[in-house]
């Protein structure tokens, strides 16, 4: 999972360069979507881990 966050991570980094190379500033549609691709991974990250993270917490109040 850091591998894919650490991949991300340097993707974005990347966009932001390629984008203010040309540029002086970003553009709010720039921040748009770097906020976009960001939700996207949140909500990927949360569908897949959702399932896993719900029983280990059916399993820790089960044993309480």
């Amino acid at each position: 999972m850091s591998a894919l966050i650490l991949s991300v991570t340097s993707f974005i980094a990347g966009v932001k360069t390629r984008f203010t190379k040309e540029e002086r500033g970003a553009t709010m549609v720039e921040y748009g979507l770097m906020v976009s691709l960001i939700a996207v991974v949140v909500i990927a990250a949360l569908l897949i881990l959702g399932p896993a993270i719900a029983n280990l917490f059916t399993g820790v109040a089960a044993s309480l």
